[in-house]
């Protein structure tokens, strides 16, 4: 179906129009083919096959439910995963989130799964948690099952053979960490190499990482407080111990409240995922890796020892 190259290690690299392709073909299954009938078609054919097929599908609900309107035709494609994910929270049913989530992962894109799928849910159990309609029971179940996918899409995303590096975590005393790792699986599905690093860490730290990873970004989660000004002294002093190549962002739902500070230091401070990939994406662009300065001391607590020759 695909042919993929090898690294010189003896590797399978599969380039983005291969992961497509089996994408498209996976699509085309579900409709009941088998894989013979469909795995020696051209990407054209597939594409045209798979449109008809979400045509199909949707005519055929809006049929059921005699509904005049096109909403379903404007849905994201993972708007029916979301809708199983809610209600296997509702019933606590961990095994069901699993697999619900896996197929999804399986059949969309990394963007798609966590702009369409994981965020939204997150925001669901959020709204049901104040609301009162899910107990933390529910919220429990479902973030340890969304902490373990987010986790394989890291691991499984994050190419050794990426040049560029990331590092992300959560500043001290910031213990909320989904936003983190969603930002890591973003990064991850970018071509990204990560360095997930976890909640409340000290800005020695995190620099400390960045400088032994080579990073070109750190990338930080903030979601409550607003107005810290502990916190605010904390980036001050992450901005000056990172290497000057090192671009910092700080993104969250309390990141704007900072937004002085930030501008201060020259942190960038994306909107939303859309505009982190776009940054990750000018950034591969126009810079190229950091390569070691024999000598050189890394701006890091406790220093390195500098190296000769």
């Amino acid at each position: 179906m695909v042919t993929p190259s090898r690294s010189v290690g003896g590797r399978r690299l599969y380039s983005d129009a291969d992961i497509e392709r089996l994408r498209l073909l996976y699509r085309a299954t579900l409709a009941g083919r088998s894989i013979g009938q469909v795995a020696e078609l051209s990407m054209e054919a597939l594409t045209a096959l798979v449109r008809h097929d979400a045509e199909a599908d949707a005519e055929m609900e809006l049929g059921s439910q005699g509904a005049p309107g096109s909403e379903l035709k404007t849905s994201p494609p993972g708007a029916g995963y979301l809708t199983d994910c809610l209600r296997f929270v509702e019933r606590l049913d961990a095994p069901g989130l699993d697999a619900t989530l896996r197929r999804a992962a399986v059949a969309l894109s990394g963007a798609g799964l966590v702009d369409e799928v994981v965020v939204p849910l997150l925001e669901r159990l959020g709204t049901g948690w104040r609301e009162g309609t899910l107990r933390p029971a529910h919220g429990h179940l479902a973030a340890a099952v969304l902490r373990r996918l987010l986790e394989r899409m890291i691991e499984s995303a994050s190419s050794p053979l990426a040049t560029a590096s990331l590092v992300v975590a959560t500043p001290v005393g910031q213990v909320h960490e989904f936003g983190a790792l969603v930002v890591a699986a973003t990064a991850a599905a970018e071509g990204w190499r990560v360095t997930y690093l976890g909640t409340d860490l000290p800005a020695e730290d995190i620099a400390e990482a960045a400088a032994r990873t080579r990073a070109r970004v750190a990338a930080l989660s903030v979601v409550f407080p607003g107005g810290d000004a502990a916190l605010e002294d904390e980036l001050r002093r992450l901005r000056a111990l990172l290497p000057k190549d090192v671009t910092l962002v700080v993104g969250g739902a309390a990141a704007s409240a900072y937004g002085g500070v930030l501008n201060e230091v020259g942190a960038a401070l994306p909107g939303d995922l859309e505009a982190f990939r776009a940054q990750l994406r000018t950034l591969r662009r126009t810079r190229t890796a950091r390569a070691p300065t024999p000598g050189a001391r890394r701006p890091s607590r406790p220093p390195y020892p500098q190296r000769r020759g």
